[in-house]
């Protein structure tokens, strides 16, 4: 599977800042320090219905990530997946009476389109998961070979008492474990299981639903954790920095795919950091598919927004925040767009390196992107009341606003 096209990402003068970043495994700030090759992995959407603001807080969050370790001149190796086999894209096609196939790949391409129009840098390898298919196997069939998978009518699941750190991700009793279990995928209820939190690793075939071959598994189809560990420590091994994707994925999702990583190389931490984005409500609740609440990114550009507006909007609440999309979010973002695009479109301004270091520190900071907008703003603010001299400043606030947040001027 191929992803989107690169923005250029200017260079910058001096150099920048290392990473403290809230890890919800610690539940505190830590400083990331990666070698020469910083490693992320970020879990990517399930294509039936993209892509909407909550998506593209979280893909903006990772991506203010990815931009403050360029800017520390390391490289970064960056890898997502795409769900394009699951249970919520298979009612979706059959609810449209569409083919799942073509339905996963339409929505594949509107999100390549949006994360290209806002300038989301893309992963290095973008991974489906029927793709995955032929590594996810062997890794099942270990687990089991070790006594930490079992089978059930057909079913292979996960023992999640076989990893003695299970729980270090999310921090969750069980009680807190099994209701989150219940809304997000799993199936704490069903009869038969060692423990009710113990996940899929293979699903038996169904009849009338995709199957592929899975050798001594049987036929069947991947749960979904197993289907990011296999691409993970295919592309980046264990150990890796950030582990990212929203809040809602903390538990089972990551907790999960933890557990199964540790049990199959005996190492741990799977990540380093485990980061993790708020979400987004509309009307007082949170945007999901399954409520039908979206506001779509897409929609958005087909209304003449610009995708520089859409992003301005996204920088300005805390990646961990909560928040709320309204019309009045929207419309501060337009006319923060317009009056920082003025402010550049001038020969001359107030000197702008102090400016660039107040945006590095404000992103190193746990990426605090609405105090980089503040300075920005103080900024144009200055060169709207008093102008300046310096014939290099505009010029300069524009390649730092494109390298460090992202937004087009």
């Amino acid at each position: 599977m191929y992803a989107w096209p690169a923005s250029e990402v200017p260079a910058l003068p001096g150099q920048g800042r290392d990473l403290r970043i809230h890890d919800t495994a610690t539940e505190g700030l830590v400083t990331l320090d990666p070698g020469p090759v910083a490693r992320i992995y970020v879990c990517g959407i399930t294509p039936y219905d993209a892509t909407h603001m909550g998506h593209a807080a979280t893909y903006n969050a990772f991506d203010l990530v990815q931009r403050v370790w360029l800017d520390t001149k390391r490289q970064v190796h960056y890898v997502q997946n795409v769900t394009d086999v699951d249970d919520p894209l298979l009612e979706r096609a059959q609810r449209d009476d569409i083919d799942w196939v073509a339905l996963a790949e339409k929505e594949t391409a509107l999100f390549r389109e949006d994360m290209t129009a806002l300038r989301m840098l893309p992963p290095r390898h973008y991974i489906g998961a029927v793709e995955a298919i032929p590594g996810i196997v062997p890794l099942v069939e270990r687990l089991r070979e070790a006594g930490a998978a079992y089978e059930l009518d057909g079913d292979i699941y996960f023992s999640v008492e076989s990893d003695p750190d299970f729980g270090k991700v999310s921090n969750l009793d069980a009680a807190a474990m099994r209701l989150l279990s219940a809304e997000r995928g799993g199936d704490p209820e069903r009869p038969g299981k060692k423990n009710p939190l113990d996940p899929m690793l293979w699903m038996a075939a169904r009849e009338g639903e995709p199957s592929w071959d899975g050798g001594s598994l049987g036929r069947g189809r991947p749960g979904w954790h197993i289907e990011c560990v296999a691409i993970a420590l295919d592309h980046l091994g264990m150990g890796f920095d950030v582990q990212g994707g929203g809040s809602d994925l903390a538990f089972p999702h990551h907790e999960m795919g933890a557990s199964h990583a540790q049990v199959l190389t005996g190492e741990f931490p799977m990540a380093k950091a485990y980061v993790h984005a708020g979400m987004v409500a509309l009307h007082g609740e949170k945007m999901s598919k399954s409520k039908g609440n979206l506001v779509f990114v897409s929609q958005l550009r087909r209304d003449g927004v610009d995708p520089a507006a859409i992003r301005l909007a996204l920088l300005a609440h805390h990646y961990r925040a909560d928040w709320e999309w309204t019309d009045q979010v929207l419309q501060d973002a337009v006319d923060r767009l317009g009056r920082w695009r003025a402010a550049v479109s001038r020969p001359d301004g107030p000197a702008a390196e102090a400016l660039v270091e107040e945006i590095r520190d404000a992103l190193a900071n746990d990426l605090d992107a609405p105090a980089a907008l503040a300075a920005v703003d103080r900024w144009a603010a200055t060169q709207e009341a008093e102008g300046g001299t310096d014939i290099g400043a505009p010029g300069v606030v524009s390649r730092a606003v494109d390298a460090l947040l992202g937004v087009a001027l």
